[in-house]
């Protein structure tokens, strides 16, 4: 009977110039995002330790999520990934019960960079399981106090919208375990809550600072109001008075108040207050009722809205930190301080936590991550073993594997490989570029050696060095540049490199010389956004222009053809090189809406994307905007997508209609142009998505909290359609894999609890969406072009027991079967032959032999191959694919013939061995002759002049895997070693038939 073979290529051309509207999600939520790293902390400002259990400690990173570890900081491991925020503001734990966790969710910080929260959080199991317990509208936390006799009495410092006025602000109080809240306490709508801490020594006392603190539109606007102070409660909140005596007041500017409770004198108080008037250290011996300044230094207090926190020690009220850009210690009750961490150009501490009943645990919340000491501050546990980096942008060079680079809050700039040599990313794999730690790093894409970023170096890798190359009028001060300044190379001409202030710079050379092709394109005029509220006033109007260029988009199509955007809500585009620009902002885009990224269409000139943020005029939707008439009309493109302001919006080059988008809080997909979203979060944790890019079959995503992460081949993504879906089977291959080694035999191997990224799959990633369960069997073919069988999978294949062994984990690939079920699977093939002695699909799970993978089968040669996938009888094919040699080997491709044949001599030998093997041990079984016993044990045992057939098998083994461990030509030895071992096995082999048929006879 004839089976009729369904051609997934001719089904894709019938449809390829289809707009596809929202597909199902099963088909592609089995993908899986991988994250690269690298590990180097990001801004933290929650921290919290059990006193029960001292190893035990919680972190909230700013949209990083919660982090637990329980080995004094060794490791950290990620507890709070599947919910909905990961942007977080403070964190505690029951003193009477440590499995009682409260989460605060939203920064707590007033900066020109921030992300917010939706409300409180709580776990009964240490973190293991968390509910969702309200207050979703006050975006920012500042603090979470928890009464130590009472684990389900809490108070909320909700400090409220960063940038507008919203009545959830104030102290909330909850005594049923967050079932329900009361605010207890209220100023207006302008002023919230920051801080909220309850008397260690009576839980009826609570004192709160509250901070009428406002975010403005444009970057560094920023304004306190007249209702900030600090306020005691003395019947558990009920009722609340200002503490006013001694410390500044609003009229001398007074902003964030951060305050600490000495454990073993209730009566003594620290406070951090930050005033345009007497500002400074501030201490009160009587509870609250007076207070006298003790120090004046700014390094202690300055700059109140990042930093305002004090921690006293628990058995000595004298002895007193204070975190800043640098932490600092007093011995003498705040007279005179010492710098007790902090490195020479600052960490920005944000939180302390001690451990109540040893001092010498503490705990440091910085923008570079968490770090604990255990000894005092004599030394202290690593940041560079939490993945929570914030990164402002992403991009991706040429060089193979491709590196990705982004500048880094607080911490400089990363360069990271995407694939390691070593089989996981780790610090061997990234390294600074010397990009400063803001905005956008621009690789040459001529020579990946090259890397250009900040405003504005060149750094050479080889070298190491960093030359500034920023046009003399940027040093001069004649134009305004924000730290994200763009920095970017035009896709068609390789060599013209732009450069974004007020103004546009363009580069042919390398900044060598520089030159205009834009005048100032942000708003000469401007009017003052509703949400800024009562901070309005009229010199607002007239301040000096603030906006610059905040992303560049140069044409794919025509190099004459550039698209800007600014932070104060224009959008511009040439269609000259510059020479004339015209303003084609759409009417709905109002004054401070900062256009976040621009994407030029890699299809048509005409058509552009633009990701419009407008969180900063207190608006939470999305906002994104298409033209396809070279900006004369525009359309806003968001069904779909939640309130969630959007960062990035990216076309992907091969496939049109396809588009990315990253908001604060997910990835999203389109796969009918912008008409419908969906989302692509799968594995992912909520975290902000600054930036994104394709590169070739991957999709590379920058977060502001969780390093970088990489989707790998979305081929699947890009042929998927509501149309497919009415195909029973498909199948998804990338159109080219590289075989790629990686050092499996390191010879200094890190330790297992060293953190690293994932490395993409070894081998050929196969997607196949079955619409329906399979009724019978599924089996998965790989032809070459010949029409030959090179493996063949089954959904029937047993899987085996990988053995314990001490190695790495990332050395162990995971067992795969092929599924049956409904939905989408990905199987990856790694390239090789069947191996011998197991199922087909072992060498996935391969197992390791002492400390090092031994594969079994050949390599494949680079070449054309195709899929067959069989679902019930019937036959899927997927087009072609191309098998390519890692790019940086230069073997020639005779010489890696050789070693295939080679090879695959060895291979089929070793399999005709092994039945040659049991042949033997069951002919021994039976036989009672003792002369036929000794010939089989001679030609089993070696003699000085050769091996026996023993001995055989690790000699075939150890010249194969001599071969297959490296693609270099096969040496000389080598290849007499290969002749020399198979012209003994023959002649071993003859002498056993020999033997067979005179013990038939």
């Amino acid at each position: 009977m004839r089976i009729k073979i369904l051609s997934l290529s001719l089904f894709l051309f019938l449809f390829s110039s289809a707009l596809f509207a929202q597909q199902d999600a099963s088909s592609f939520n089995h993908l899986h995002w991988r994250m690269i790293g690298p590990h180097r902390g990001g801004r933290t400002v929650g921290a919290v330790g059990v006193p029960q259990q001292p190893n035990v400690f919680y972190i909230g990173v700013n949209n990083g999520g919660v982090w637990k570890t329980n080995d004094f900081g060794r490791t950290w491991n990620p507890i709070f990934d599947a919910q909905s925020t990961g942007s977080i503001g403070d964190i505690v734990v029951s003193p009477s019960n440590p499995n009682v966790v409260y989460v605060g969710s939203g920064e707590g910080l007033q900066r020109p960079d921030l992300s917010v929260g939706n409300g409180v959080y709580k776990s009964s199991d240490a973190g293991k399981t968390w509910t969702h317990l309200g207050l979703n509208n006050v975006q920012q936390i500042g603090g979470l106090t928890i009464d130590p006799t009472n684990e389900n009495r809490l108070f909320v410092a909700a400090l409220g919208h960063p940038y507008g006025p919203n009545e959830e602000r104030g102290i909330y109080r909850t005594t049923d375990g967050g079932k329900s809240f009361e605010r207890v306490f209220y100023i207006d709508e302008n002023t919230g809550a920051v801080q909220v801490t309850i008397d260690p020594t009576n839980p009826n006392v609570v004192y709160a600072d509250m901070w009428a603190g406002r975010q403005g539109p444009w970057e560094n606007g920023a304004w306190n109001g007249p209702n900030s102070g600090l306020y005691k409660s003395t019947d558990g909140g009920n009722t609340w008075k200002k503490l006013t005596n001694g410390l500044p007041s609003t009229q001398q500017g007074l902003g964030r108040i951060g305050f600490a409770i000495a454990p073993s004198d209730s009566k003594r108080l620290y406070a951090t207050v930050d005033a345009e008037k007497e500002g400074g250290i501030y201490r009160s011996d009587d509870a609250g009722e007076s207070w006298t300044r003790i120090a004046t230094d700014a390094r202690l207090w300055g700059r109140g809205s990042d930093f305002a926190e004090l921690k006293v020690d628990p058995l000595n009220a004298d002895v007193v930190y204070d975190a800043n850009v640098v932490t600092w210690k007093s011995v003498d009750g705040g007279k005179t301080w010492a710098a007790f961490r902090g490195a020479p150009g600052g960490d920005d501490y944000h939180r302390i936590w001690i451990n109540p009943t040893n001092p010498k645990i503490i705990l440091l919340a910085v923008d570079q991550g968490a770090i604990i000491t255990v000894n005092g501050g004599e030394t202290f546990s690593s940041w560079y073993n939490q993945p929570t980096a914030q990164f402002y942008h992403v991009i991706t060079d040429n060089a193979f594997p491709y590196n990705v680079y982004g500048a880094q809050q607080e911490s400089g700039s990363v360069g990271i490989a995407s694939r390691s040599n070593d089989g996981a990313i780790t610090f061997r794999d990234w390294h600074p570029v010397g990009v400063e730690e803001y905005g956008y790093v621009a690789p040459d894409p001529l020579d990946p050696n090259i890397i250009y970023g900040g405003k504005i170096s060149r750094y050479d890798k080889r070298t190491g060095q960093t030359q500034n190359i920023a046009p003399e009028a940027v040093r001069s001060g004649k134009y305004r540049f924000l730290r994200t300044a763009p920095v970017l190379f035009s896709p068609i001409d390789k060599k013209t490199l732009y450069f974004a202030g007020n103004v546009l710079f363009k580069t042919i050379n390398g900044g060598h010389s520089w030159q205009v092709i834009s005048p100032d394109l942000s708003r000469e005029s401007w009017e003052v956004p509703d949400n800024v509220g009562i901070y309005k006033s009229e010199g607002l109007k007239t301040m000096p222009r603030r906006g610059v260029i905040y992303t560049v988009a140069p044409s794919f199509k025509d190099i004459n053809t550039i698209w800007c955007g600014t932070d104060d809500g224009l959008i511009h585009v040439t269609k000259d090189g510059g020479k004339t620009w015209k303003n084609v902002t759409p009417p709905s885009i109002t004054s401070w809406s900062k256009i976040s990224l621009m994407e030029a269409s890699h299809f048509d000139e005409n058509t552009a994307y633009a990701a419009v943020n407008r969180i900063r005029l207190d608006d939470m939707h999305p906002h994104i905007y298409k033209t396809t008439d070279g900006g004369k009309t525009w359309k806003e493109i968001v069904s779909g997508l939640p309130d969630d302001p959007i960062n990035v919006v990216r076309e992907d080059p091969r496939k049109k209609g396809l588009l990315f988008a990253g908001s604060e809080r997910a990835v999203y997909v389109s796969f009918d142009d912008g008409e419908h979203w969906q989302s692509l979060r799968l594995n992912m944790p909520a975290t902000s998505i600054r930036d994104l890019v394709i590169k070739d079959d991957d999709l590379v995503v920058g977060t502001h909290g969780r390093s970088f992460w990489i989707l790998d081949d979305i081929q699947l993504l890009r042929y998927a359609s509501a149309q497919t879906e009415k195909t029973r089977v498909m199948v998804f291959t990338p159109e080219t894999v590289y075989r790629v080694q990686w050092n499996s035999n390191t010879d200094t191997p890190l330790p297992q609890e060293e953190p690293a990224g994932e490395n993409p799959p070894d081998g050929l990633p196969m997607d196949y969406v079955l619409k329906t369960k399979a009724a019978d069997e599924v089996v998965l073919e790989i032809v070459d072009a010949k029409g030959q069988l090179v493996r063949k999978f089954s959904s029937k294949d047993t899987l085996y027991n990988i053995p314990s062994v001490n190695i790495p984990l990332y050395w162990i690939r995971p067992q795969q079967k092929l599924s049956t079920e409904a939905g989408g699977h990905r199987f990856v093939w790694d390239l090789r032959y069947t191996p011998l002695n197991v199922s087909p699909s072992y060498p996935i799970a391969a197992v390791y032999e002492n400390t090092s993978p031994a594969p079994s089968s050949p390599w494949t040669m680079p070449g054309s191959y195709t899929v067959r996938l069989y679902v019930d009888g019937k036959i899927y094919s997927a087009s072609r694919f191309t098998v390519k040699i890692d790019p940086r080997v230069k073997t020639a491709l005779k010489d890696l013939q050789l070693q295939h044949d080679l090879s695959m001599q060895l291979y089929t030998t070793r399999k005709e061995l092994q039945s040659l093997l049991k042949e033997i041990a069951a002919v021994r079984t039976k036989n009672t002759n003792q002369v036929v016993e000794k010939s089989i044990a001679t030609l089993l045992a070696p003699t000085p002049q050769r091996m026996g057939l023993q001995q055989m098998e690790g000699s075939l083994g150890g010249l194969f895997n001599t071969l297959q461990e490296s693609d270099a030509p096969p040496t000389q030895q080598t290849i007499e070693g290969v002749n020399k071992v198979l012209k003994d096995y023959k002649r071993l082999r003859n002498s056993w038939k020999i033997l067979t048929m005179d013990e038939q006879k």
